[in-house]
């Protein structure tokens, strides 16, 4: 199957040109997505220059095993570009990695927050270092693996989720810029199902066709956030209180960063008569507050730091109607997204929402259709 095409294009990047007069830099992380769109638009005749970033002390990396980026991912990627005979580079991006997503996630979670690195990743890295060296390369656009459409609108090009909703990758792009964007393809963001990626890679003969995906934030891949905390800040796991919001004392705990809002198991306080969730996180205090499942209920969700891609600009109308998500695992449903400036708002949930945590994410869509209107992030207020 090929990639997506438009009739009123000359070629299926959008350019007025042959596929051999057009240089593309293809993020490529080693696993099977971006792997296909090298492959493909190599064997559709482009000039095709495969990047790869090094996240991690190279060593070190391939002992992480589903870690993105990590030593054996560097492997697949050059693989692919010698098998497909186009040339591959590797960027030492450890140090902007360190600075601009490691570091901002471990003082996130000290401050009570749930922090989404893989949204900061690609806003601070991928599409902005990462876009400015294929600038430098000379290439007419940049290709990812995303899932995540591209759909040129009546104001230039605009932001869409998936074909496939179930790996749409919309809620982590919400930050896309429109300038971002003008450069940006995501060639599989049509697709309807990861088994079409993997026949593409198949069809190509790469060795990733049946590589499973990777799991859990690429620096974290045993899941286990607070010991990355704990070593990135050491002396971060200090003891406190566990608080009914009642103001009932009920148990000590081992340091904040072992919780998230919503959490239920593992809380170490026992002989209940009711289930508790962790329903607010206070660091300065050390105190986890926990509640009845009904407390965690939320409507009203302040968000800062709005990256808007609508056509008007955010604060030319008092209220917009749109459908928004507050995490990545949950399905859009409506709102009203109330501007208070050019990048802060309030949005009103129609139907509470349950969990909704400072640091996360609340992305904005289109009631009909499947535009992305932007995002921003949730905060206390």
């Amino acid at each position: 199957m090929a990639l997506d095409h438009s009739k009123t294009q000359l070629n299926s990047l959008g350019f007025a040109k042959s596929p051999a007069e057009t240089r593309v830099v293809v993020a490529m992380s080693g696993g099977v997505d971006s792997s296909v769109v090298a492959a493909e638009l190599a064997s559709q005749g482009y000039d095709v220059i495969g990047v790869t970033l090094q996240l991690y002390d190279h060593g070190a990396a391939l002992a992480k095993k589903g870690a993105c980026c990590a030593g054996i991912d560097i492997h697949d990627a050059r693989r692919v570009a010698e098998e497909m005979g186009f040339p591959h580079y590797v960027l030492d991006y450890e140090n902007i990695f360190q600075d601009a997503v490691i570091d901002e996630f471990a003082d996130s979670y000290l401050a009570g927050a749930t922090p989404v690195p893989c949204i900061r990743c690609n806003e601070r890295v991928k599409f902005k270092d990462l876009l400015q060296t294929a600038r430098d390369l000379d290439a007419d656009c940049m290709a990812t693996g995303h899932y995540i459409q591209r759909k040129m609108g009546a104001a230039g090009p605009e932001l869409h989720s998936a074909g496939d909703p179930g790996r749409d990758q919309s809620y982590f792009l919400f930050s896309t810029t429109p300038e971002q964007l003008n450069y940006l393809r995501f060639p599989l963001g049509h697709l309807t199902s990861k088994a079409e990626t993997r026949a593409l890679a198949a069809k190509h003969g790469l060795a990733v066709a049946d590589k499973p995906d990777s799991q859990d934030i690429c620096f974290v891949p045993n899941g286990n956030y607070a010991s990355v905390i704990e070593k990135l800040r050491p002396g971060a796991g200090e003891p406190g209180e566990i608080v009914h919001l009642d103001g009932t004392k009920l148990g000590r705990h081992e340091g904040v960063i072992h919780y998230t809002i919503g959490q239920r198991r593992g809380l170490g306080i026992g002989g209940l008569s009711e289930p508790l969730y962790v329903v607010k996180l206070d660091p300065d205090t050390r105190q986890v507050f926990v509640g009845p499942k009904e407390a965690l209920s939320t409507r009203m969700v302040p968000v800062r730091e709005i990256n808007w891609l609508g056509d008007a600009p955010l604060d030319s109308q008092a209220e917009w109607h749109i459908s928004v998500r507050v995490r990545s695992t949950r399905p859009p449903q409506e709102a009203i997204l109330r501007p208070l400036g050019p990048d802060t708002a309030t949005v009103e949930l129609l139907s509470p929402e349950e969990g909704v945590s400072p640091g996360q994410a609340c992305v904005f869509y289109e009631t009909e259709g499947t535009r992305v209107l932007g995002g921003g992030w949730i905060w206390r207020g």
